[in-house]
């Protein structure tokens, strides 16, 4: 793969792209409940074009995704502490254990995607959002340069690791890697609190960020997404670092020249379309899709040009929802992709 550069080499989403020729539905990561297997047979059943590996964070800590990203880091190692996850000289039991999870939830995969040749997504904490939920000794490892340092280089290598592990068991797939960044707007804006409370870590300059950001996605050598589900999106940045960008749209405040400019040079845009907790009464496909429709219009693009460059996700991750609403929400990123497809102007 190419690596993204501010160069505007961008790598390509997905073979699987072409080949569907449709506007694609995926979900974000996390869901209810505490059985993998289970969970993976609702991911393959409602998302058969491009499932992933969900995480199920209600069975405790290290189904988190912090844990679960520092406990793969390579040449690191945490322990839990009160006061959350912290870098220690030696792993511990509570690592051991969130791997073992870990484990699990891969070999799960097995039975459901041993034979699957499309598309299939696997999520991480990015390095930002997983450095600022960090600890050391002395305080969040955000504030620590040579921490930042070593975890950056650590998690690079890490990436590259654990899609080693997911292609073990699913060899026939075709890998994206998406990164979880929900922490990186308080990163880049120096909100992220000290351990007192009482002040905050300098900001990281958006250069540095994006310096940490292109090494992890060019390790994973697959096509990266990026996800932040906030409102002030670093847009350019994430789009200078991945193959595409993923936001929830009623939230994110857009900038329709950047993100025309951006799809133009071909960037993806994963489109966040349904709630991650239950409205009460469902939308219909069409009422879903009505936004996306909308900032289409907006940007001036072909109808034609959402299969090449729009994917509908769930806004977020769907960890909070019940398990109804779970499966309500995927089945209706699926029916939204199919409207959007054969529909993608009003009729």
């Amino acid at each position: 793969m190419p690596e993204p550069s501010v160069s505007g080499r961008r790598p390509k989403l997905s073979s699987g792209r072409n080949r569907l020729a449709a506007v694609r539905a995926t979900g974000i990561g996390s869901l209810p409940g505490e059985d993998i297997d289970a969970a993976l047979a609702l991911v393959f059943t409602e998302l058969p074009d491009f499932p992933h590996l969900p995480e199920l964070p209600a069975r405790g800590p290290g189904a988190d995704m912090i844990g679960r990203a520092a406990s793969v880091l390579v040449d690191l190692h945490v322990d839990l502490q009160p006061s959350g996850w912290r870098l220690v000289p030696r792993p511990g039991l509570d690592v051991r254990r969130t791997r073992e999870m870990l484990e699990r939830d891969l070999d799960a995969l097995v039975p459901v995607a041993a034979t699957h040749d499309g598309p299939l997504k696997v999520q991480m904490a990015g390095p930002w959002t997983l450095l600022a939920a960090l600890q050391t000794e002395r305080g969040p490892a955000l504030a620590d340069p040579g921490a930042v340092r070593d975890v950056a280089a650590s998690y690079a290598e890490a990436v590259r690791a654990h899609l080693d592990e997911v292609r073990r068991r699913a060899p026939h797939a075709e890998l994206t890697l998406q990164l979880d960044e929900p922490g990186l707007p308080a990163v880049l804006a120096g909100a992220v609190p000290t351990s007192s409370g009482l002040s905050r870590v300098r900001a990281v300059a958006e250069s540095d960020a994006e310096q940490v950001l292109i090494a992890a996605t060019a390790s994973a050598a697959v096509p990266t997404v990026v996800h932040c589900c906030a409102a002030d999106v670093p847009f350019r940045l994430l789009a200078r670092c991945a193959a595409a960008v993923s936001v929830d749209i009623s939230l994110a405040r857009l900038d329709y020249d950047e993100l025309g400019e951006e799809l133009e040079r071909g960037l993806d845009l994963w489109a966040g379309v349904v709630p991650a907790l239950g409205p009460g009464v469902a939308p219909t496909p069409r009422e879903t899709v009505e936004p996306v429709r909308r900032m289409w219009h907006q940007l001036g693009f072909a109808p034609e040009l959402m299969a090449e460059r729009l994917t509908v996700t769930p806004a977020c991750g769907l960890a909070g929802a019940s398990l109804g609403w779970a499966a309500t929400a995927m089945r209706l990123v699926r029916q939204a992709a199919k409207v959007l497809t054969e529909e993608p102007l009003h009729t």
